[in-house]
């Protein structure tokens, strides 16, 4: 009987081929990149919590898919996002750090939901916040939509939108019609790209919402025009509730400073359709789709938030934030072929050295790496055809052969893999080469 395991992992958990792995890390630089550049700051929480710290608000379905257990006596919960550890990382070196405390996180997050296509049980996301302490300024939450400008186009994107709106308008909307549960209301109306339009109304009359209702909340979202259009429709509507003029002066003042960024105005629009479903939200809400391929959904949300940590803390915390979950964007975008992962390995150059120069390929390997060249050494005994493949195989740009004449003359054929061009170089020659 055979104690040989069949190799496999569980259903909702991703794992790539080196190749995609490239492509990969690559977009996480990138985004990485782009919210240094904007000026956050890197934090990294443990992946494990207390049970007690992530539960805090309560059970429901957050409780039913969290991964936990326990150990000895301590109850314990894999972290199902970055905003609770972010709330009790805040709270916890509260006295450390500077406000707004803008930072960002890329990391795993666990979530014991159903496995399906393009939904995992792990998986990273990446996110950006900025927390206030007691007030946040308006001006914060127009630096989202530039932070992803500038990180959609470095993963090269041209043709996206980035929908904004605010919370406080469609509040301030819906009181204004004698609607007690906005919240719900908001739920409903966030599903609209998803369940269609007569899904909605449907549902919206299930709840408890007027016919008549019904179809002035239709109306209302679907105000379309540019910017300056939709505000002046808006304007026009006379609204007197208190809280819709505050969203609305709130997001026409998000909108000119997007401008001031020197955004595009092609890449960001108000869209009245987007809610943000969460009940966490209050404020401005952001929404990215990919022009071309509206199948895959929204790319990048968030929104501002009136207190971060009302559960840990009596201050006062609020924020803004947004939130890119790579393993579901990298994976559909990989599905679509919209994007194609094409390198083989991250070096510039293989060293082949016959089998009794191994020892000069090694001080070769060295000198061409202190010289700034990615390159590695093929150290096993095989044919020449055999250590050419290899470097086919790895789609390597050059390589170089070492033999007696290499040894004598300290001058290198260099070959072009792609091109299968060769020549004669010094070891200087050839750094600047393929450094260049």
């Amino acid at each position: 009987m055979s104690n040989i395991v069949k190799p496999s992992t569980l259903p909702g958990f991703m794992e790539l081929l080196p190749k995609d792995q490239i492509l990969f890390n690559e977009m996480m630089d990138t985004i990485r990149k782009n919210f240094e550049n904007h000026g956050f700051l890197p934090i990294d929480t443990p992946v494990i919590e207390k049970s007690e710290v992530l539960l805090a608000k309560g059970g429901g379905e957050t409780e039913k898919q969290i991964y936990r257990f326990t150990k000895g006596d301590t109850d314990m919960s894999l972290r199902f996002d970055l905003t609770v550890p972010l709330a009790r990382y805040t709270v916890e070196h509260f006295n450390d750090l500077s406000f707004p405390f803008r930072r960002y996180h890329i990391g795993k997050v666990y979530r014991g939901e159903k496995a399906q296509k393009g939904r995992f049980r792990e998986f990273y996301q990446c996110d950006i916040d900025t927390i206030g302490n007691e007030k946040l300024d308006i001006l914060n939450d127009a630096e989202f939509p530039v932070v992803i400008y500038h990180t959609f186009k470095d993963l090269g994107f041209n043709e996206f939108t980035i929908k904004i709106n605010n919370r406080r308008l469609l509040t301030g909307f819906f009181s204004s019609l004698n609607i007690e549960d906005s919240a719900n209301v908001l739920r409903t109306v966030d599903k609209l790209d998803k369940i269609g339009k007569e899904n909605v109304i449907e549902e919206l009359m299930e709840n408890g919402i007027s016919k008549e209702t019904t179809y002035k909340i239709l109306d209302f979202i679907s105000i379309s025009g540019n910017n300056e259009e939709i505000f002046k429709q808006l304007e026009d509507l006379n609204i007197e509730n208190e809280t819709f003029k505050e969203g609305l002066d709130e997001l026409k003042t998000v909108i000119k400073y997007v401008a001031d960024f020197n955004v595009p105005e092609e890449n960001y629009s108000v869209d009245l359709k987007i809610a943000r479903g969460l009940d966490y939200y209050t404020g401005t809400v952001y929404e990215t789709i990919l022009d071309n391929y509206p199948q895959v959904g929204s790319v990048c949300s968030g929104g501002r938030y009136d207190n971060l940590a009302s559960y840990y803390t009596d201050k006062k915390l609020p924020g803004v934030g947004l939130s890119i979950g790579l393993s579901r964007l990298f994976y559909q975008l990989n599905e679509a072929k919209i994007i194609e992962a094409k390198k083989q390995s991250l070096i510039d150059l293989i060293v082949i050295p016959m089998d009794e120069y191994i020892d000069y390929g090694v001080k070769l390997v060295s000198k061409l790496r202190e010289g700034g060249v990615k390159c590695m050494i093929y150290t096993e005994k095989a044919k020449l055809g055999k250590k050419f493949k290899y470097s086919n195989a790895l789609d390597i740009p050059y390589t170089i052969v070492i033999g007696e004449e290499e040894v004598k003359t300290e001058k290198y054929t260099l070959k072009n893999m792609a091109s299968g061009e060769q020549d004669l170089f010094t070891l200087e020659e050839i750094i600047n080469k393929v450094n260049r």
